[in-house]
């Protein structure tokens, strides 16, 4: 199959900037990649224009095609950055970088720990979840893909508009041991499906309590990014053309209004799941299996912002452009900056590089600058890392400090534990750097069964680290936790049939408990029963899914939800739905287009292949069309009508993303029944780019407008046609025509 990476031939790119230098007033006024009201360097192709909270935005890399194709005609007058002198007195993250990852939805489904004290969920496809976790883990451990945020600074001393830091401002810190503070599931309750920016502030603040951060001081060089499940559009990623982007709570322009925080400035990260993008946020940048390679070079695009601007954009930007470190060099895949893998102590990272004022470039690696400030800088770690303490109990570790510069200091202690529930000490609670304190974490007896993270903070001076201890509570005999699963877990069932599947559950600590168990589906239509509803751990269910015969032909999802005290789990089973038969069936061959464009015939004014990987509903393709200007896309299939039919239903499943805004109707889709010759026989569809949304679908009774072509041939017909300008993208998957 031809990957479709990039639609801009040289005639194209020529015509594109002849456009962009017209419209170029018309934009004028628009908002930069940062929100600055620079008309001079507004990119109006940015996913921040008009959204002016997207700081530091991460663009899809069609979408940074279009920002640099505009740029050629517009070249900003500058990469250089400047400080913006600080807001409520953050410019950068001066002291030692605590990034706390927040597992945000129930989606995620049901948490385990790996052997290394990673956090890992059932509802995480592609594993990101323990790979983001390395990652801050592993930062600071040797390797200087840090060192190119160490040049820049903030305070009393760096004057508004600098350009460079003299040797005694407080520079951003080196990692040193890692940037890893703490991660929370955080499953109260189910993600939203398209969270505004002020829902995805608060649920920052909530992280912040959680993690025992209440005061100014104790979040003044914390971070807080807010991992999305999978299947979840955060902002509306998905059509609005980016990856991710950070910004803080007090941001007047949030999505929904700023949000009010009780324990000061809190950082944020909007981080979606952008495997469910696949290639348009960086799937295989770097790797040619690097599935999860858009993950770590997006994150660590915020990241490297949110240390050099941590309260936007008080920090260090373009005061060109907008743009900040990570932005100026977002997506380079060859010559010097290019995105490559950066080895850490926790295994190797695709990373992008970030802009350097003093190399004048993208850099990948950079020596570490050092920043004055007074006081000493120490590393602080925990021996062992993990515990596992039966309820009632009691466990112990040492935390050991060492001088990395500077002279002998005293380091003062604190732990916190998250979620709550064991307690730690320390003692003494203040030591010699270079010395060591013994932390005691005690377990009640009705502490419940699970993972606890233990963090211990260390400050001395401007300098504060923090190391973490996993604690693993057993059951002593009350409360216990359990697994899940189905087998089998995919059914295919026709229509007016039932399918069974056995839900199995099993303990993993304590004694034996009793299960509730529920089951919901999704789409509507079969019925899924549990007998028993309630099992006791180690026994199992007998689901029954049943399809009446007007259910529609298609694809399917039961979960089955598990509950014991406080522990929740789920599985889930495929249902395909297949046509009874009673007079044809399904007769559209190649429905999912997994067989590429077999059966179908295609035409592009682009003269590009229809059939496309980067965005399926099921399977591995579905069918693109447009997603360029001046479109005009189709795809049909000839098939033969029964004369016996007395009842025929096409289905299908769409995706729709735009670059339009508003909702005035530029570009459109057409799902048409036709004549073998073309002409039209009915129009059961028409959608445009207002109509954006993610996998859809739709059934339609086409009974009576093919009642006179019983006998016949027909053609089953989709269309995408765009203008001249912000070009839509029209998916279409699993097409049925069912006849019964």
């Amino acid at each position: 199959m031809q990957k479709r990476v990039m639609r801009f031939f040289s005639l194209t790119v020529f015509v594109l900037m002849l456009s962009l230098v017209t419209q170029a007033s018309a934009f004028a006024a628009t908002t930069s990649t940062d929100g600055a009201s620079n008309a001079a360097g507004v990119n109006p192709y940015s996913p921040a224009s008009q959204h002016s909270y997207r700081h530091g935005v991460v663009p899809t890399i069609s979408q940074n095609n279009k920002m640099k194709a505009y740029s050629v005609v517009h070249p900003a007058a500058t990469n250089t950055l400047a400080y913006g002198g600080g807001i409520d007195g953050i410019g950068v993250t001066s002291g030692h970088e605590k990034v706390y990852l927040v597992f945000w939805g129930t989606q995620w489904g049901s948490q385990s720990t790996d052997g290394s004290g990673n956090l890992t969920f059932s509802g995480d496809p592609d594993s990101g979840a323990p790979l983001i976790q390395k990652l801050f883990k592993g930062l600071g451990t040797g390797e200087q893909w840090s060192g190119t945020m160490t040049q820049y600074c903030d305070g009393s001393g760096v004057s508004t508009g600098a350009t460079s830091c003299s040797g005694s401002a407080a520079h951003v810190g080196y990692p040193t041991g890692g940037a890893f503070a703490g991660a929370w599931y955080d499953n109260s309750g189910a993600s939203p499906s398209a969270a505004s920016g002020n829902q995805i502030a608060n649920e920052a603040i909530k992280a912040a309590a959680h993690f025992g951060n209440t005061s100014a001081s104790t979040n003044r060089y914390a971070q807080y990014v807010i991992l999305s499940p999978t299947g979840a559009n955060p902002d509306n990623y998905k059509t609005g053309g980016f990856c991710a982007w950070h910004d803080y709570n007090g941001d007047s322009s949030l999505s929904g209004g700023p949000a009010s925080s009780p324990y000061g400035d809190i950082a944020f990260t909007n981080m979606p799941y952008v495997m469910d993008q696949g290639s348009s946020c960086g799937q295989n940048f770097v790797n040619s299996n690097g599935t999860d390679d858009g993950y770590t070079i997006v994150e660590g695009h915020e990241y490297a912002e949110t240390v050099t601007d941590q309260n936007p954009a008080g920090g260090w930007t373009n005061t060109s452009s907008g743009q900040e470190n990570g932005d100026e060099c977002a997506w380079i895949s060859s010559g010097q900056g290019a995105s490559a893998n950066v080895s850490m102590s926790t295994g190797t990272f695709a990373m992008q590089s970030t802009w350097s004022n003093d190399t004048n470039r993208c850099d990948i690696s950079h020596v570490t600058v050092g920043g004055g400030g007074g006081g000493n800088d120490f590393s602080i770690s925990a021996n062992p890392g993990s515990l596992s303490i039966a309820q009632g109990g009691n466990g112990s570790a040492t935390i050991s400090t060492a001088v990395t510069s500077g002279s002998a200091a005293t380091v003062s202690l604190t732990a916190s534990v998250s979620p709550s529930g064991p307690t730690a000490s320390l003692s003494p609670t203040s030591v010699t750097a270079g010395g060591s304190s013994t932390l005691t974490v005690s377990v009640g007896s009705s502490v419940a069964a699970g993972t606890y993270t233990v963090t211990v903070n260390g400050t001395e001076g401007s300098a504060n680290h923090s190391t973490s201890v996993t604690v693993t509570v057993t059951s002593s005999g009350g409360g216990n936790n359990f697994s899940i699963s189905a087998s089998p877990s995919n059914l295919s069932i026709a229509q007016g049939s039932n399918g069974s599947s056995t839900i199995s559950t099993a303990v993993t600590s304590g004694s034996a408990a009793t299960v509730s168990l529920t089951a919901s589906v999704s789409p509507s239509g079969p019925t899924a029963s549990l007998s028993p509803t309630s099992v006791t751990a180690g026994g199992s269910s007998t689901l029954t899914v049943s399809v009446g015969s007007s259910v529609a032909a298609g694809t399917y999802t039961v979960t089955v939800n598990g509950t014991e005290g406080s522990a929740n789990h789920s599985t889930s089973v495929t249902v395909t739905v297949t046509s009874s038969g009673g007079g044809g069936g399904n007769v559209i061959t190649n429905g999912g287009f997994e067989n590429g464009s077999s059966s179908w015939t295609e035409s592009s004014s682009g003269g590009y292949e229809i059939v496309d990987s980067s965005n399926p509903h099921s399977g591995s393709y579905s069918a693109y069309l447009c997603g360029y200007d001046s479109c005009n896309d189709s795809i049909y299939q000839t098939v033969s009508v029964p004369s016996t039919a007395s009842k025929i239903t096409l289905t299908y499943w769409t995706y729709i993303s735009t670059n339009e805004s508003g909702s005035t109707c530029y570009d459109y889709f057409y799902a048409r029944l036709r004549t073998t010759s073309g002409a039209t026989i009915s129009t059961p569809q028409k959608q445009c780019n207002a109509n954006t949304h993610g996998w859809t679908q739709y059934s339609f009774d086409v009974t009576s407008a093919l009642s006179a072509y019983k006998g016949k041939q027909v053609q089953v017909y989709f269309l995408g046609t765009t203008d001249s300008s912000l070009p839509t993208n029209f998916y279409v998957d699993d097409v049925a025509l069912n006849i019964n």
